[in-house]
């Protein structure tokens, strides 16, 4: 079974970030039949959303608002089976590159209606200058998206509690490397995503008949999806 894993850094230099990302990506294809996509944000120009909701309104799974360099990234969102983000420390909380990257999510956020994001699996990483500088919170804000869009959320259990943490001493990549306790929180999160996300998709092709999107969400069925949905948009 053939199985999709992007990973995105969030970092707008070149360093620390996107090698975890990558290496929690390397440690994804250990399993069986993944294939994987690296998202590099450093140098992207991605405007921040304004809430206009063209894409809700016009039922896009795009951002008709902005012509920028998030254009290519919602087919590869909707391609992933599970999505590794990652994000250096800025203060205390991930930076306002990958903010906005998830806030222009919005257009295909709308797939909740589908079940898509109930199927698929999202893992965090977090990379700090220093120790204990602020790796925890900011695991923290990268998995409240996942859970907001209805994805599982994996950690590495006891040996990465709510995701991957690095301490790159501000040495970049070299840093992150000579951090191994934190370089394999990174590992294992990569392959707890690949080998979730595997076991929801047979889980799923095991059904005789794909589970109403409703159901998948958490409901009693579509028609109640549906009803919370237009009274949460009449709000």
């Amino acid at each position: 079974m053939k199985i999709n894993i992007v990973g995105i850094s969030g970092s707008p230099r070149k360093g620390s970030t996107q090698y975890c990302v990558q290496e929690a990506l390397k440690a994804a294809s250990e399993i069986e039949g993944v294939e994987t996509k690296f998202i590099d944000l450093r140098a992207k120009k991605i405007h921040y959303c304004v809430h206009c909701d063209r894409c809700i309104k016009e039922h896009v799974t795009y951002c008709p608002a902005f012509d920028d360099d998030m254009t290519g990234s919602y087919e590869t969102m909707l391609w992933a089976d599970g999505i590794i983000m990652g994000s250096p420390v800025y203060q205390m909380s991930a930076t306002g590159l990958i903010y906005n990257f998830i806030n222009r999510l919005r257009p295909i956020a709308g797939q909740i209606v589908k079940g898509h994001w109930a199927t698929r699996v999202g893992g965090s990483i977090a990379v700090g200058g220093t120790r204990h500088g602020g790796q925890e919170t900011t695991l923290e804000s990268l998995n409240n998206f996942f859970f907001c869009t209805g994805l599982t959320v994996v950690s590495g259990g006891i040996f990465g509690y709510n995701g991957g943490s690095v301490w790159s001493n501000d040495k970049k990549e070299q840093g992150a490397m000579d951090d191994e306790t934190g370089m394999a929180t990174v590992r294992v999160v990569g392959r707890k995503v690949a080998i979730t996300a595997k076991m929801l998709k047979a889980g799923l092709a095991s059904f005789a008949e794909k589970p109403d999107p409703g159901v998948l969400v958490g409901l009693s069925n579509q028609e109640e999806l549906m009803d919370r949905l237009k009274k949460f948009s009449n709000r």
